[in-house]
């Protein structure tokens, strides 16, 4: 063996060998009978690079697909890439721009869409290299893509037949509108950027029946003044007595002179601001449901460009007041951008006296994640699925149990956004995607069909003649495709042979910022095409943040670029810390002195590999476990069994840390640390031959099996020392890929671990006494056994030498009673006593335990201090309070440890 394990250079060449074996290929013949195991991959963009969560997302399902393909199931993991419509669109807008070529426009559609193909054929898919670098075991040759025809065939088959049934349907409804773009967006594509505004407060003078001023005004506030030109009421809260005289009156709305009502609404809250809130329905969310509730006006006052739109607008010039000055105000503002629009309108009000004040005010402001722009609500004609009555049976499947989050706190978010779920708009204004498969006629009658053939043949029969039809043009938002994935890439809708045997699938794993995006509407359409849920489990991860737990963002500085990981530690290291850290529910604080933690956890591997090859540790044909007889291999055997179960048990229940760290602790503490050490007499000193030739084998066995356990976490080096161990001894069958999950149950033996245990117990006091009481590092002392029974003292005897190696003892010795001046410790039921007379000052140890016993005390005191001021658990970040609990778990631990240091000083 290589004295060292280099990542570099055995990663491509292990890729390369299981490709040539087709060893992640679903439907192996081999594997015909056995059971399915599916997870398709959430799809990353086509124009995505790796990042943190996909190296989590990626990890963790290679873990579920290399173990369950090991325990024999016919493995499917199924990749592929999502043509993330504004993503690409934008992409190659951008090259177009760069090389001083034709824009969009000028191209035209189908110019344009020959370009993003070249553009995805040439460099599009960078990520799907990214993710085989990390060893994700897909059946690659499967791979599939969002536009392909397979897929492109069953977006159409489900919108065509989703609108027939009357699930989708066109509507005026108000959308998150990116300005620069020139589309609608989905609220994930919309991030919320804290802005330092202000909060103008205008005055509404208060009109009778006859739209006479009652010199009474009300007072509304808002972040928006632009959008007043297109207010339609004024909402206070039904019970707000401030404003019960108002119920039903009318305010004129300054500058346009509109007469708008006082609607009585429980949106108003009577304790912000004033208690009245201006409504402009056309221009926000929440006033878009006030006015539906009270049937107010729409008027839309912007354009798609967001800015506004007044001249030739007769929604907003049929409420101008009839006076020339009204018109004359406001209608030279056509065309202002929001921003100037502002100004001038707050400038106005000013002049009329309507102003009351201007407040600072901080607030969160959405912007477009790609465009970077303000994105605006706006009013606009979009089509629509019904999702209310799709997310019916998703909801009773959840809830009787078909599909089970893990953890389960995920289904009360589940419950509460799909019990409130509104219209989803499923139309977006670019040109790359799957383009609606509906024409219109000459008089606007729409014919949605799955061809143009098709929906000409449809105009014939309404028409009665043949008549030209021109086809919509907007596209599919990018999750309608996804949502079809978990079957659209096995075929459907063809019948075929995947989809009876793959779906549903059994797991997806996903980051919990998209079971609304996505897991909610996979479920939809598997459910009502399919009849059955998509998939049994849905394993939600959580997210990774840098050290300090702050979320990673360019803006911060503080991404940390996975395969940069990749490059230095390798792609081992970097799994198995995502993996050890991926406990359930919290967030990964990840540094790169973890990953290079564990990269020295792989070279420990690779040492303990190398010692066994040295001291002619082969593997031997036939060797039997059950037949050890040697007490160090029966134990050793039996805690390969205890961490191979614990192992399987933590990924059975998604407990990826648990497993990690089961897998670490046997690996470094019980094999590396205690049986390398305690083996090292039996294979290089004068050991019957037959003691050497069993610890030799054992020791050749174990590897073997911790090689296996460690594989679905680090593939590469457990695949390279597989190959390297393969080389001496009976050859082997097959990859470690497709090799055999062990099952080891009965190896356990309780008179072994009683002897073995009993060792590595009095070796750890030692060394913690030695530790926590301050014994020089050179210094030998002695370890008397105080009453023991002769069991116990035979027991010291055999295992003489090596308790005086592993502890530094100058002896061992039996008495009745303690020496004076000695430390007691109780292990397994046994006194042990260190006299440390002449080695150890009890006095000054005693107030140097004590001294710092108090120090951490009052660091504790501290923090429990800080964490029970409610004041700052409100105001501190998320990862400032997780650090206080952690600094006071340490604190916890040492005072612990240093208290059971002191209570062993005896009175002497």
């Amino acid at each position: 063996m290589d004295k060292t394990f280099d990542p570099a250079s055995v990663e491509r060449r292990i890729s390369q060998a299981w490709d040539e074996a087709e060893a992640f290929k679903a439907g192996r013949p081999e594997r015909a009978g056995a059971k399915p195991f599916t997870i398709v991959i959430p799809p990353p963009n086509v124009t995505g690079v790796l990042h943190m969560g996909h190296a989590l997302n990626n990890t963790l399902q290679d873990i579920l697909c290399r173990f369950e393909r090991m325990r024999g199931r016919d493995v499917l993991w199924q990749p592929g890439t999502d043509h993330a419509g504004i993503a690409t669109q934008m992409v190659v807008e951008r090259q177009l721009a760069e090389r001083q070529e034709p824009n969009r426009r000028t191209l035209g559609r189908a110019k344009f869409l020959e370009r993003v193909w070249a553009w995805k054929a040439e460099s599009g898919g960078a990520i799907v290299g990214q993710l085989r670098r990390l060893g994700a075991s897909c059946d690659w040759s499967r791979e599939r893509f969002t536009m392909d025809d397979g897929l492109s065939r069953a977006v159409v088959k489900v919108f065509v037949e989703l609108y027939k049934q009357g699930l989708i349907y066109k509507d005026k409804r108000l959308v998150n509108w990116d300005p620069k773009l020139l589309t609608a967006v989905s609220d994930i594509e919309v991030v919320s950027v804290e802005t330092k505004g202000s909060l103008w407060h205008f005055r509404y003078p208060v009109v009778d029946a006859q739209g006479t001023p009652t010199g009474e005004t009300i007072v509304v506030a808002t972040t928006r003044p632009e959008t007043m030109l297109g207010d339609t009421g004024v909402a206070v809260h039904p019970e707000d007595e401030r404003y019960t005289h108002l119920h039903g009156k009318f305010v004129r709305l300054p500058l346009v002179g509109r007469l708008i009502p006082v609607v009585a609404d429980t949106y108003s809250d009577p304790e912000k601001g004033t208690g009245a809130v201006k409504i402009t329905p056309a221009h926000d969310f929440n006033d878009f449901e006030v006015g539906r509730r009270h049937d107010l006006a729409l008027i839309n006052i912007l354009d798609a460009e967001a800015r506004l739109f007044l001249q030739g607008n007769e929604a907003f010039t049929a409420g101008l007041a009839d006076s020339r000055e009204a018109a004359e105000t406001v209608l030279h503002f056509h065309g202002l951008s929001r921003e100037e629009a502002r100004k001038r309108i707050v400038e106005l009000l000013d002049e009329r006296g309507l102003l009351e004040r201007i407040e600072p005010h901080q607030h969160t402001v959405p912007h477009g994640d790609r465009s970077g722009v303000v994105i605006e609500p706006w009013l606009t004609d979009q089509w629509y699925a019904d999702a209310k009555t799709l997310a019916g049976p998703a909801l009773a499947a959840v809830r009787d149990g078909r599909t089970r989050f893990v953890p389960k706190n995920w289904e009360k978010t589940f419950f509460e956004w799909l019990e409130n779920i509104q219209p989803w708009c499923i139309s977006r204004q670019l040109w790359w995607g799957h383009q609606i498969p509906a024409w219109y006629g000459p008089d606007g009658h729409v014919f949605v069909e799955a061809s143009d053939a098709e929906a000409q043949a449809a105009a014939l029969r309404h028409y009665g003649k043949a008549t030209p039809l021109k086809r919509d043009e907007d596209v599919l938002d990018t999750w309608f495709s996804s949502a079809l994935w978990p079957f659209s890439t096995l075929g459907w809708p063809d019948n075929t042979a995947d989809v009876a045997r793959y779906y549903p699938t059994d797991v997806l794993v996903t980051g919990f910022d998209i079971i609304f995006f996505w897991v909610a509407r996979m479920m939809m359409m598997g459910l009502h095409f399919l009849g059955e849920v998509p998939f049994r489990d849905v394993y939600m991860h959580a997210l990774v943040r840098d050290a300090k737990g702050a979320k990673m963002s360019k803006s911060k500085g503080n991404v940390i670029d996975p395969l940069a990981l990749v490059d230095e530690f390798g792609a081992d290291a970097l799994r198995f810390t995502l993996a050890a850290m991926a406990a359930q529910g919290r967030d990964i604080k990840l540094s790169t002195q973890r990953v290079e933690g564990y990269r020295n956890f792989a070279t420990k591997l690779w040492n303990a590999s190398r010692f066994a090859e040295m001291n002619g540790c082969e593997r031997v044909a036939g060797f039997d476990p059950r037949g050890a007889g040697v007490a160090l291999n029966i134990w050793i055997l039996g805690e390969t069994a205890k961490a191979q179960a614990e192992v399987t048990a933590a990924i059975e229940t998604y407990r990826f840390n648990d497993a990690a760290n089961a897998a670490y602790r046997f690996i470094w503490n019980i094999f590396c640390d205690w049986y390398v050490e305690l083996s090292k007499p039996l294979l290089q000193g004068e050991a019957p031959a037959g003691v050497k030739a069993e610890t030799q084998a054992t020791t050749a066995f174990v590897l073997d099996e911790i090689v296996k356990l460690l594989h679905p976490f680090m593939p590469f080096i457990t695949e390279e020392l597989w190959a390297i161990k393969g080389e001496a001894g009976p050859p082997r069958e097959t990859l470690l890929a497709l090799a055999p999950w062990s099952d080891l149950a009965g190896l356990e033996n309780a008179g072994a671990e009683a002897e073995i245990g009993w060792i590595l117990d009095i070796v750890s006091e030692v060394r913690s006494i030695r530790s926590e009481m301050n014994v020089p590092a050179a210094a030998q002392i002695a370890l008397v056994l105080v009453g023991a029974p002769a069991d116990v003292v035979a027991r010291a005897e055999d295992w003489g030498d090596t308790l005086k190696r592993m502890a530094r003892l100058s002896g061992i010795a039996s008495a009745a009673e303690a020496p004076p001046q000695s430390v007691q410790v109780l292990v397994r039921g046994t006194t042990v006593a260190l006299p440390l007379q002449g080695v150890v000052d009890f006095a000054t140890e005693k107030a140097r335990l004590g001294k710092e016993i108090t120090k951490l005390q009052a660091e504790a005191e501290k923090i429990e201090a800080k964490l029970g001021n409610a004041d700052f658990i409100r105001k501190a970040r998320e990862d400032v309070i997780e650090e206080q609990h952690e600094r006071l778990e340490d604190a916890r631990g040492r005072i612990a440890k240093l208290s059971a240091a002191l209570s062993r000083i005896g009175p002497g």
